[in-house]
């Protein structure tokens, strides 16, 4: 940490949400408490090969395990909750606070990851106020997003009242009834809100976005046009949205087949939880598919996002083992592709095209519309909780940037407000708002186990390995301090037009030269007769002047290069064993 800190104000470190989508993770912390808001992850970009999941860099939460008092979760969403069940292998969490729904999912995600004895899970209420640690006084409010049960809070603390959105839209028609709490905003803002952290996704849509409930009649549509099997495929958590497509399934007499484990999860809460309202008898095994007439079939499926694994996308590469798109078939994506999974999208639209498939996608079609507000609602908040400082979160930085215009739009001075990064630390008081340090921050990647965490140095190797391919080079090397043979080399994935037989005598001249001239220092005879190697300085001095060598005969590229050094006597009476096998990847 930097600055200097004053040990009375309420610091606030966003550990991810910031200057990115996904993993909002927020710590609230005063008087040697801490109190953590979400814990969400995000998904990997085209260079992260063979990582699964995003999580932040916690490494402030576990040098500070003891502060930690509990969290409040403010919904169900993965980019809320997924980070949870990884972070409670490295630290407890005494109590976790939230909305029904978000709670059933995260009890699964924990029983499956085995950390459900690291916490304990309370289910709360809209208006419900629960405490955590003697420092935080949190009340949960009613809003409107594209999950059901999402909430906003009122934070009360030391110093003032903190009200966090969550993620939010004004839905004044939404699919379950129940609406905004405006009232508890009103309220509060009435009172006094010292600092209000708003959600900035749409920061730069002008206008409201629109209620869920408008997708109704365009999803209509396109239900009665479908003549044979109809595909729809949304996010498995937009609670609303799948309660509309199963009361269209029942509408237009088809019965539906859920394709997906999150899917079939999430519907499961839902209705169990009162949030899906729908017979049972709607509902089919694949088993049954065969059975069923294609004007019937509705087939609700994961994969709107053109993951890699996703039922969708196993069935747009006629990989998946039970689906195969036919022509006549009906494909719908009630779904936006989310910044950074485009081309996956689309190249999943085009192969559902290509195997005779009608795709219904875009948003001129109206099937989709956001759960994330726009300018008009980021007024109507700011106008409703009255707040003295602003913070805007959740979103890249153009669109902080284009919150912050809007609050300065609504009277509040741009020296109240404060644009900040992940793992910045910020102070607040009645006296001000600023950034007074740093914690650490970045990223921390899990590979498609989701057990193994993939390093740094592992992904730098993953990039060299699919970029620039893979040079391998083995040698022996005598007690003499000779090779005792040339070295074998390969090139595995590495575009080149060297002469092979030249680049190996090019790499014999470098270990030879390496040898010759270091060779006193790094091997040392004993008295015996025998030899000691320094591996370790002999493998650098190798590998440094190797990779000279492959930059400059394979036209400046960088491949991943594996050296792998063994020792053998040279003498007959020195045979009798090997020295261990000396190898460095760069």
């Amino acid at each position: 940490m930097t600055a200097k800190q004053n040990q009375s104000a309420l610091k606030i470190v966003p550990l991810g949400g910031l200057h990115e989508i996904g993993k909002n993770t927020c710590v609230f912390e005063i008087n040697n408490e801490i109190m953590l808001l979400d814990a969400g992850l995000a998904f990997p970009t085209d260079g992260m090969h063979g990582v699964n999941i995003v999580l932040p860099d916690v490494t402030y939460l576990r040098e500070n395990r003891d502060k930690i008092k509990g969290m409040i979760v403010t919904h169900g969403h993965e980019d809320h909750i997924g980070g949870i069940a990884f972070h409670l292998k490295q630290f407890d969490i005494p109590v976790i606070y939230g909305p029904r729904l978000a709670m059933a999912l995260l009890e699964d995600k924990l029983e499956e990851a085995g950390v459900a004895d690291r916490t304990e899970l309370r289910q709360v209420r809209p208006r419900e106020t629960v405490r955590v640690g003697n420092s935080f006084l949190v009340e949960y409010i009613r809003n409107t997003h594209s999950i059901a049960d999402s909430c906003s809070v009122i934070i009360h603390t030391p110093v003032g009242v903190v009200v966090h959105t969550g993620d939010f839209k004004f839905d004044f028609t939404p699919v379950d009834g129940e609406t905004f709490d405006i009232q508890r905003l009103a309220e509060a803002g009435e009172r006094g809100v010292l600092c209000l952290i708003s959600d900035s996704t749409n920061a730069e849509l002008p206008g409201h976005t629109p209620s869920e409930r408008s997708v109704f009649p365009n999803l209509d549509r396109e239900f009665a046009k479908a003549e044979g099997r109809l595909f729809v495929t949304t996010f498995s958590s937009s609670v609303h949205r799948v309660n509309m497509i199963l009361e269209l399934a029942q509408k237009h007499n088809r019965k539906v087949f859920v394709v997906g484990r999150s899917m079939l999860n999430v519907i499961a809460h839902a209705r169990d939880l009162g949030y899906i309202k729908c017979p049972e008898s709607l509902f089919l095994p694949l088993r049954n598919l065969g059975q069923t007439a294609d004007e019937n079939v509705l087939i609700l499926t994961t994969g709107s996002q053109g993951e890699p694994l996703a039922a969708l996308t196993r069935i747009a590469e006629d990989s998946h083992r039970q689906l195969k798109i036919k022509r006549g078939d009906t494909v719908v994506f009630s779904a936006n592709p989310i910044p950074g999974n485009t081309i996956a999208v689309v190249n999943t639209i085009d192969k559902l095209m290509m195997r005779g498939a009608k795709v219904v996608y875009g948003k001129d079609k109206g099937i989709h519309v956001s759960g994330h507000g726009s300018q008009e609602d980021h007024k109507l908040m700011l106008a409703l909780t009255k707040p003295k400082y602003f913070l805007p979160v959740h979103g890249e930085h153009r669109m902080l940037v284009k919150h912050a215009e809007t609050a300065q739009s609504m009277g509040i001075p741009a020296e109240n407000m404060v644009i900040i990064q992940n793992g910045d630390m910020v102070e607040l008081d009645p006296s001000g708002i600023r950034v007074a340090g740093k914690v650490p921050s970045g990223i921390e990647l899990v590979d498609s186990s989701r057990v193994g965490v993939v390093g740094r140095d592992i992904l730098k190797d993953r990039q060299q390995l699919a970029e620039d391919g893979v040079v391998t080079i083995a040698a022996t090397i005598g007690d003499n301090g000779k090779l005792l043979a040339g070295p074998t080399v390969q090139l595995r994935g590495v575009a080149h037009s060297v002469n092979p037989e030249r680049f190996q005598k090019a790499v014999q001249q470098v270990l030879e030269q390496v040898l010759e001239t270091h060779g006193s220092e790094l091997i040392v005879k004993g008295q015996k007769g025998q030899s000691t190697v320094d591996w370790d300085g002999l493998k650098g001095l190798m590998d440094r002047d190797l990779r000279r060598l492959l930059r400059r005969e394979l036209d400046k590229r960088d491949p991943l290069l594996i050296l792998l050094l063994q020792g053998t006597a040279a003498e007959p009476q020195a045979k009798r064993g090997r020295s261990p096998v000396a190898a460095s990847a760069s």
